[in-house]
């Protein structure tokens, strides 16, 4: 199997004049963007850089970002994605636990990694900006411009580490997920066979390139397809519609709220989106109204939930347009070259109909957690990883999660899985957004809190809410509180429900 450079470099000589990327006005050929990835590259060799180092990279989506990332591939460094919008303090965190011995960064983000580097314990040695920027000529595009174009000499191969991606930290402090070439590389071959990725694709890259799905599943896999790579570097529903009619985009991944966004926005029917015709979504349940506004107003696109954590590439289980409709909330079988089941505390497989946790074996599984040995023998074992989600499984093997292991509620001695009431929630008319938590009850144990963020003109009470959830699913699953407000999530959609019950914990004013 190639390495991910290699791939940059087949797809230079099997298609060189075929755009590989494109942004913001600028397009960039295969063959073009090889000689851009060999000349970044050496630059980074002549700072000293060598295989098994680590290079964090900060940016929204960018050609120079991509150069970047497969330089790093060709060198055999360990890619270190870090989210654009992190405060210095927490970049800090992350050069410190990667070790990272390089950091690149988006010119516009110079005063944050500037910060970051003076706070870590180990600076970085190599500390550049991507592109000119108001510090001077001193950047990595600007230093390419001298550097030979011809592939460094450094030996890689599929089993030397890439990268270490850290997690979203919805329940606390990220951790370091360990994957080398070729687990990645099956990432992106998984998702791009199920999903029926071709020859000469047209991606809109929207979903952040530091995130393992817009990295791994879209970047790499489309690369290893052939495709082209259009770039955006933030979701706005008019730019993707331009982007969309004007770049004959045939695959868009994004998070439920974007396709929300896409479906309200007052040009959507009106475009030229006839080349759509893959439509993936992820890293948070869609709501089955959204489902069917799709599939009225785009019936050629093609719609598939993919769900599985960093963990495992990511990768997992998905469901298609063949299943999608008959259930909503589903999110479907195993996908391709990958192994899921359904287990109990014991560690053997749940009866149709019941839950237990979700484990995963396949070639795109991690190989553990950067330097938490205790964390990956939990996560990693007898060969299956344990991914926290709990799931129930109907009789087919259809799986459907209802919730992290972690997130679950007991109230009353019963088990309530929060994914299940956000649903019910979900479907009311006046509910924008909704979350659901636990919260400690002197009686119960628990109380199930929803927090929610009402459709603009509606007054929601918890009244009217208990209502229509308890048509829906079992009373005693009806939220005990409801809370007004934003939901958070992070910039990969996730509700981050610690800081829910952090919220919680400090208003001394939600009602019992």
């Amino acid at each position: 199997m190639p390495t991910l450079g290699q791939l940059v470099a087949r797809q230079a000589h099997r298609a060189p004049t075929r755009d590989a990327l494109v942004h913001d006005g600028r397009r960039v050929t295969w063959a073009e963007l090889d000689s851009d990835v060999n000349r970044a590259a050496a630059v980074l060799h002549g700072r000293g850089m060598v295989k098994g180092d680590r290079l964090a990279i900060m940016s929204t989506n960018s050609n120079d970002l991509v150069v970047a990332l497969y330089a790093a591939a060709k060198l055999g460094l360990l890619v270190v994605p870090v989210n654009p919008r992190m405060a210095a303090p927490e970049v800090t965190w992350l050069l410190d636990d990667s070790g990272a011995t390089g950091f690149v960064f988006h010119p516009g983000l110079a005063a944050v990694a500037d910060a970051a580097r003076d706070a870590a314990a180990a600076p970085p040695r190599i500390h550049l900006a991507l592109g000119p920027g108001q510090g001077g000529p001193d950047d990595l595009r600007s230093l390419m411009a001298d550097a030979p174009d011809h592939s460094p000499a450094t030996s890689t191969s599929e089993s030397d580490d890439a990268e270490i991606l850290y997690t979203s930290g919805t329940t606390g402090r990220p951790k370091g997920v360990l994957l080398d070439h070729h687990r990645v590389i099956w990432a992106g071959l998984n998702v791009s066979m199920t999903v029926g990725m071709a020859d000469g694709e047209r991606i809109l890259e929207v979903a952040p390139l530091y995130h393992s799905a817009g990295l791994n599943l879209l970047l790499h896999g489309g690369t290893a397809v052939g495709a082209t790579h259009v770039l955006l570097e933030k979701f706005d529903a008019a730019a993707v519609l331009d982007a969309m009619e004007s770049e004959r985009i045939t695959t868009f991944f994004g998070v439920p709220t974007m396709y929300q966004m896409l479906l309200d926005h007052p040009d959507f029917r009106s475009r030229d989106l006839s080349a759509w015709r893959l439509g993936l979504f992820g890293a948070a349940p869609m709501p089955p109204s959204t489902i069917e506004r799709l599939r009225e107003a785009a019936p050629g696109v093609r719609l598939f939930n993919l769900c599985g954590p960093t963990e495992a590439g990511p990768g997992g289980i998905g469901i298609g347009p063949d299943h999608i409709a008959r259930r909503p909330n589903a999110n479907g079988w195993p996908i391709l070259n990958t192994e899921a089941r359904v287990v109990d505390s014991e560690g053997r497989d749940v009866a149709a109909g019941g839950t237990g946790e979700v484990v995963l074996r396949g070639e795109s599984m991690m190989k553990g957690y950067w330097s938490d040995p205790k964390a990956t023998a939990e996560a990693l074992r007898d060969g299956w990883l344990h991914t926290g989600d709990v799931a129930r499984i109907a009789d087919d093997g259809c799986v459907t999660l209802v919730d992290r292991m972690k997130d679950m509620i007991i109230t009353g001695g019963m088990n309530v899985y929060s994914v299940e009431v956000e649903n019910a929630l979900a479907s009311h008319p006046g509910v924008a957004d909704c979350a659901v938590v636990g919260a400690p009850h002197p009686v119960y144990g628990e109380s199930v809190v929803a927090v929610v963020t009402p459709c603009e003109g509606w007054v929601i009470t918890l009244e009217d809410l208990r209502a229509h959830v308890s048509a829906l699913i079992a009373d005693y699953k009806a939220p005990h509180r409801l809370v007004l407000g934003e939901v958070p999530r992070n910039l990969s959609g996730k509700i981050v429900k610690h800081v829910l019950r952090e919220r919680l914990r400090r208003d001394a004013e939600i009602p019992s």
